[in-house]
């Protein structure tokens, strides 16, 4: 009993108190981090669509509204519109054991893991700093980076709307204080790190005449650069190297993979960036 009276004061204790705030909205935003995933390539496809057919003079006054708040969430398999009580977080995968109440399609297991992963990182950064705005960046960094990483692992896209906010936000934090990096090393690492990955690109496409990564490439690990410094690039140019060509083993093992197919570039470097960052980064995690 006394054990348990000691557990149940260190869990209630003012020290605990924002980290279990921060990893219940942690909860929330990553609930709506399936949602981004999910809708935000959607919508770059509609865009898209629209703006050929502009260009081709035909009318788009009738295209539906399709946005992160239109149409309300739905069922991907009956499409039925989603109650409150289906859209808790972690729970409503437990209660509907894994199934549309509606009609019983299997849900995917990514989106509670998302939920509970987003919801740790919340919660560990409000442990690490406690309630500050470092915590509040770092978790909104790690965050953003999972989104790009799952988004490019489900369509190799990484969407300007995410990737250049996180440059420009790197940068911002580094010249207020926020982050522990000063101005220079910030804005030398976005720069650097963007020329990295155009100057493999251009050497790659010059000796293969083929393309090896997307700009996006360039830009998410710019992002990294703005967050981590140029500091940090050899290591994350490595981490992602090296993990890249590891995962593409696997996959070939597997059968996933054909000789000369391309694979997103993006998750590995979401992988090295989250280690960096939670490893030795700046004012680092441990």
């Amino acid at each position: 009993m006394l054990e348990l009276s000691g557990l149940h004061d260190a869990l209630t204790s003012s020290a605990w108190t924002w980290p279990v705030i921060f990893g219940l909205i942690g909860l929330q935003i990553g609930s709506f981090i399936n949602l981004l995933v999910w809708r935000l390539p959607q919508m770059m496809q509609r865009d898209w669509e629209q703006q050929c057919a502009e260009l081709q003079g035909a009318s788009t006054a009738d295209t539906p509204v399709f946005n992160l708040a239109t149409p309300g969430s739905q069922c991907t398999s009956c499409h039925t519109p989603l109650r409150a009580r289906d859209l808790v977080p972690v729970l409503s995968f437990v209660f509907l054991k894994g199934r549309c109440g509606y009609c019983n399609a299997k849900v995917s297991w990514r989106y509670p893991l998302v939920e509970l992963a987003v919801a740790l990182l919340w919660t560990f950064c409000a442990w690490h700093w406690g309630l500050s705005w470092t915590a509040l960046a770092w978790a909104g960094f790690a965050t953003t980076l999972l989104a790009l990483g799952l988004i490019d692992a489900d369509t190799m896209l990484l969407p300007d709307s995410l990737t250049l906010p996180l440059v420009w936000a790197g940068v911002l934090l580094a010249s207020v204080g926020v982050i522990n990096l000063t101005l220079e090393q910030s804005v030398w690492g976005a720069a650097l790190g963007y020329g990295v990955m155009w100057l493999i690109q251009s050497v790659f496409g010059a000796l293969t005449g083929k393309q090896g990564m997307g700009a996006g490439d360039f830009k998410l690990l710019a992002a990294l650069g703005a967050w981590l410094g140029w500091m940090a690039l050899p290591v994350l140019v490595l981490i992602a190297s090296v993990s890249g060509v590891l995962l593409a083993l696997l996959w070939r093992w597997r059968g996933r993979l054909q000789a000369g197919e391309p694979m997103p570039f993006g998750p590995q470097l979401v992988f090295a960036g989250l280690l960096c960052a939670f490893k030795s980064g700046v004012d680092g995690f441990f």
